[in-house]
């Protein structure tokens, strides 16, 4: 066996496993490759947060194991969340699985794979989960170039009453500061790497677990101070309870931390909150949104909220609506509540039907898009850093960039024209036209 190939599904964490599992095949002298192409190997790294995922997981499952008939594909291998979730449903359901891997197994996989036999299927789903990956482990990066994913802790243990994550994942670990440093030092040697997203389950409580206390503000200062290193550091995946002021100060003074947050706040009644065991409240809440606004300059905020959880009446759905009008977030992305199977909240009572879930994620949406419509009309005219992602195909002069303000795939884009222009590089752009939630812009 010589190919292997890998749809990786879900989030970046997600993806940071899929670039370690191809890092280790790879090691063991396996050609990476496309799906589809022959391979010998073909891997499915599945999602399961919520229903959709899974969802979305069985589908390319399906899709893959058709390529398994049709003889495009030699041994079918399902890891990930879905595989930790349900490795019984998956052995039983799906015959044409070969190996199953749950989510502190991926170190074995390359060396699994070379013991594959036909008509027989294999499971390595640990009940310990305890891995997590560090600087020595072989990574081949999925992404362009320019930007990367830097995963510093795995695991959860904010035990949120919806979410499955600590079940998949296992509880909150932290990478040694020393690990993160050599990974990014690594990453960015050579010159083409122009921005890191550090990630995590929980990124603002990095260290805790390690170290006895929060080391987050440490680790960015040192990835800032590292000589030739990347020029945009952005972070991710933060919890409202549990920044700290001087996490704050160091966001603020570090030139390289992009002035932007990821603050999902999940809602803003404080009955809700209490219920979504989310450990703050809307004082909390509407405190740290003002702190933040006042001392960082420029700041983006986006946030994350979910519609429809167990007893939401019409009241507090209402005072939701009224916080994002208050608050403005630059961007937000909104989930229907999924009632997972093994979570607290799947047992509460005065589930809401589905309609009534749809409509206020409709009516949530409708609220951003006219703010984030509003808040893009405010850049019109203004010249502002780019940072270029791809070539517009079969367009001449046309690119997709992002400023500062925008995360990679989920945020808007800039839609960039002008001459000379190469992908990974930074320009200024003068915007000369906006859209809901995408900017037009010429290269100056």
């Amino acid at each position: 066996m010589k190919k292997a190939g890998i749809i990786s599904l879900g989030c970046p964490r997600n993806l940071v496993d899929s670039e370690v599992i191809l890092g280790s095949l790879k090691k063991e002298g396996f050609t990476i490759s496309q799906i589809g192409e022959g391979v010998d190997i073909g891997i499915v790294n599945t999602c399961s947060f919520i229903d959709s995922a899974k969802e979305e997981s069985i589908d390319m499952i399906l899709a893959a194991a058709d390529l398994k008939k049709e003889g495009k594909i030699k041994y079918l291998v399902i890891s990930g969340c879905l595989a930790q979730l349900a490795e019984k449903e998956l052995r039983e359901k799906i015959p044409e699985a070969d190996l199953i891997v749950g989510t502190s197994d991926f170190p074995k996989i390359a060396r699994a794979v070379k013991n594959l036999s036909p008509g027989k299927v294999r499971s390595m789903v640990s009940g310990q989960l305890t891995y997590i990956y560090d600087e020595a482990s072989p990574r081949i990066l999925l992404t362009p170039r320019h930007y990367a994913y830097v995963k510093v802790s795995e695991g959860c243990s904010n035990f949120c009453s919806y979410c499955i994550i600590s079940s998949l994942r296992g509880i909150f670990r932290s990478r040694a500061i020393e690990s993160v440093i050599e990974e990014v030092k690594a990453l960015a040697k050579g010159g083409a790497l122009k921005e890191i997203n550090l990630i995590g389950q929980d990124t603002t409580l990095f260290g805790m677990d390690r170290y006895g206390q929060v080391r987050f503000p440490e680790l960015l200062r040192k990835i800032c101070g590292l000589e030739n290193s990347v020029e945009w550091v952005r972070i991710l995946y933060t919890h409202p309870a549990h920044y700290t002021d001087e996490l704050i100060s160091t966001v603020s003074d570090e030139e390289k931390i992009c002035k932007y947050l990821d603050l999902p706040v999940q809602h803003i009644s404080d009955r809700i909150l209490k219920k979504m065991n989310r450990h703050t409240t809307k004082k909390d809440i509407m405190t740290l949104v003002s702190d933040l606004r006042k001392r960082i300059k420029g700041l983006v905020l986006r946030t994350s909220l979910i519609v429809g959880f167990p007893g939401e009446t019409d009241r507090d759905f209402k005072e939701l609506l009224d916080f994002l009008r208050d608050m403005r977030f630059e961007k937000v992305g909104a989930f229907i509540y999924s009632r997972e199977k093994g979570t607290a909240a799947a047992d509460f009572k005065n589930q809401i039907p589905e309609k009534i879930k749809d409509e206020r994620f409709d009516e949530v949406m409708k609220l951003q898009k006219d703010i984030s419509g509003s808040i893009n009309k405010s850049f019109l005219g203004r010249v502002i850093k780019v940072l270029v992602d791809e070539k517009v195909e079969d367009e001449r002069d046309k690119f997709l960039a992002r400023s500062y303000g925008d995360a990679p795939e989920v945020d808007g884009v800039i839609y960039l024209t002008g001459r000379n222009i190469k992908v990974g590089e930074f320009y200024h752009a003068k915007i000369t036209d906006t859209l809901e939630y995408d900017l037009v812009g010429e290269r100056i």
